[in-house]
């Protein structure tokens, strides 16, 4: 059976978990065996190695360098071990004291030449969506309402889940190694001042949480991190909640707090035989867990024992075994475009049908391109934002959509796919895409190329829809390689004389990118094909 392995790269510790993995018809048998999972996993082998990189990256800003040692023998034995039990599959990720810390990309180079590890170093967003994808598979949450709180030693990841589908999502500057070397140094008891520090700092980092909260109304709070386990074990909800057999009692997390602080780390460590590395960690991360549940007026905060890295390893074993969701993950793509673009009051019908049409030729114009599925979503996720920048203001707002997409976080996007979809917007009108434009100089020869086919079919998307009056419904594009020619038939409005002289208007980008002429045709007007002649502007 195959096997797979997840590398997490925290700001606390690096972990590393194999398991064999079960094809889909022998979940159920399986899973019934003593050393299987409800997945039908066998754990092969989980190792942790508690390296604390950002204990120096959230004071300098820099990875020290004997972290960076350390971090390099422990992805040696992580791949030692991934080798010798003969992984099919793996993925290691990094979060947030990697991303920011200066030199992490020494840390990415020296990963792939001393251990042969490939180091992704992931967002708050994707970091939020893998542990989502982990808690959804396990906590049993499609017809629950449920706000995800994950703890880690650089940052906090909150997001409300409404039926499975998540409506927010917002990785928060505050965790537990970061709040320890900013407010809690040393070994000692915490003192009142400290204290005060440490529960203002937690409070002022939920401040953007509060307006969106009011229009919740959670039914579990579920925490995610090592943190959450020590806690749920400090202070247990007794008989479980909800249906869930473990959880961390909120009611009396205060209390716990206070004898928590009171201890100096050696006292926390005798007294509830923690590990050195958690004897410290612990007492922010019960600040910052109880503000959640007091937050979503919750007595229980349920612990269902998954992370990050069993997120990464549900993903690679749906992928391995062709039960990935693909089109579910790029509709959620879409909506989170959408709920970006209703932050800055964006016209959704019109981002909407725009997307429909300008996917429809960017189908048709397949055979050209020999683009797939994903730069078709990223088409789309453009063509939803290529107007937001309206909110800042309208002259120019090509130029602030770029601005606020590349800015902003998309559930399911890489920076660098991010940063495509920003300069796909960015050149949906005016001038097209130029070197001599810092945004487009920044891209690799790859995506350069894509974001000029894609801004090409996108102009042309934009223009059918002009008035933002739908007046074009459909159309219908008939490629001819022979005659290097485009023909739409447009379907609706009889007046549409504007869009269709806008049409011609942007179509040269069109042309140059792909070597052809765009005619118009009429298909609700007898199909009698128009001039493609670009009128000048």
């Amino acid at each position: 059976m195959p096997r797979f392995a997840a590398i997490d790269i925290g700001s606390n510790a690096m972990r590393l978990r194999i398991v064999e993995a079960s094809a889909p018809g022998a979940v159920d048998q399986l899973s019934l065996l003593p050393d299987r999972d409800s997945s039908g996993w066998r754990e092969v082998l989980s190792l942790r190695a508690p390296v604390r990189l950002g204990a120096e990256v959230f004071v300098t800003g820099r990875i020290a360098s004997s972290a960076l040692g350390q971090a390099c023998a422990a992805l040696k034995q992580f791949r030692e071990a991934m080798d010798a039990a003969k992984v099919d599959a793996y993925r290691a990720t990094a979060t947030s004291a990697v991303r920011e810390a200066e030199n992490s990309a020494v840390l990415v180079e020296r990963a792939r030449r001393e251990a042969g590890v490939e180091l992704d170093v992931i967002e708050g967003v994707e970091e939020a969506r893998l542990i989502r994808l982990a808690v959804m598979r396990r906590a049993g949450l499609a017809d629950r309402r449920a706000l995800l709180v994950d703890v880690g030693g650089g940052s906090t990841e909150v997001t409300y889940l409404d039926r499975g589908q998540s409506s927010f999502s917002m990785s928060m500057p505050v965790g537990t190694v970061r709040l320890l070397e900013t407010y809690l140094r040393g070994d000692g008891a915490v003192d009142r001042e400290k204290r005060r520090l440490l529960v203002e700092s937690v409070d002022r980092a939920f401040v953007e949480v509060k307006p969106h909260a009011k229009r919740w109304d959670p039914e579990l709070v579920v925490a995610t991190g090592g943190n959450s386990e020590t806690l749920a074990d400090l202070c247990p909800f007794v008989g479980g909640y909800a249906g869930h057999a473990r959880a961390i009692d909120a009611r009396a997390l205060p209390a716990m707090l206070e004898r928590l602080c009171d201890l100096s780390v050696a006292e926390r460590r005798d007294t509830f035989g923690l590990r050195p590395d958690r004897a410290d960690t612990v007492v922010p991360a019960a600040a910052i867990y109880g503000r959640a549940a007091a937050l979503a007026r919750i007595p229980a905060i349920v612990v269902p024992g998954v992370g990050l890295k069993e997120g990464i390893l549900e993903e690679l074993v749906a992928k391995h075994f062709d039960l990935w969701d693909t089109q579910g993950e790029e509709e959620g793509v879409v909506e989170a475009c959408v709920r970006l673009g209703a932050r800055y009051k964006f016209d959704e019908a019109h981002g909407r049908h725009v997307a429909r049409l300008s996917a429809v030729i960017f189908d048709a114009l397949g055979p050209l391109h020999g683009y797939g599925r994903r730069e078709r979503l990223l088409l789309r996720a453009a063509a939803v934002l290529h107007d937001i920048g309206d909110f800042v203001r309208y002259d120019g707002h090509h130029k602030h959509s770029y601005y606020l997409i590349q800015h902003s976080d998309v559930m399911g996007l890489s920076p660098d796919e991010r940063a495509l979809v920003a300069n796909v917007a960015r050149y949906h009108r005016k001038s097209p895409p130029d070197v001599a434009h810092p945004n487009f100089r920044e891209l690799d020869k790859d995506a350069r190329a894509k974001v000029r086919a894609l801004a090409a079919i996108l102009r042309i998307g934009d223009a059918l829809d002009r008035e933002h009056l739908g007046k074009v419904t459909d159309i219908e594009p008939v490629l001819d390689r022979g005659r290097r020619r485009l023909v739409l038939t447009l379907v609706g409005d009889d007046a549409r004389e504007l869009e269709e002289w806008t049409v011609r208007a942007k179509s040269a980008l069109l042309t140059d990118v792909f070597d052809l002429d765009l005619a118009l045709a009429a298909g609700d007007r007898g199909g009698k094909e128009r001039a493609s002649t670009r009128p000048k502007v």
